[in-house]
């Protein structure tokens, strides 16, 4: 249903007026709390924007950490791998010698004997009594 119109001899002006004055006094009421709740949204905004750049930072900080734990995994495994190929040629080489142990057998004995021999030789050489010129020019008799 409409609303009657037997109010007609109202002044519609002050009604206006009415309003608009409570819209002011609204406004004046409600100001404090709006300009805290701006002051609040403009903390809010830069805790946000703090906390954003601390998240930034972490997560930088946190990915540096991880690519030096990246590095040294790949050397602790450059690492291993090159001792292991020591390891290996080390083994490759015993079982040389294993393999080969009578032909090494044959040429360490011979080198000895070699050493031996020209130990006593210049040994024998070093035991004679050295002679002036004039002895070995007579033969030894003077």
């Amino acid at each position: 249903m409409s609303p009657s119109n037997n109010d007609t001899h109202r002044d519609s002006g002050s009604a206006r007026s009415t309003a608009a004055k409570a819209r002011r006094t609204t406004a004046k009421a409600t100001a404090p709390a709006s300009k805290a709740a701006d002051k609040a949204a403009e903390k809010t905004a830069d805790v946000a924007s703090t906390a954003a750049d601390t998240t930034e930072r972490a997560a930088g900080t946190t990915a540096a950490v991880a690519r030096a734990a990246t590095e040294r995994v790949e050397a602790g495994r450059q690492a291993v791998i090159a001792a292991s190929g020591q390891a290996a040629a080390v083994a490759k080489t015993a079982w040389v010698a294993i393999a080969h142990r009578k032909a090494l057998a044959a040429g360490v004995g011979a080198g000895l004997t070699a050493l031996g021999a020209t130990t006593y030789a210049a040994g024998r050489r070093a035991g004679r009594r050295s002679l002036g010129p004039i002895t070995r020019l007579t033969g030894g008799r003077i």
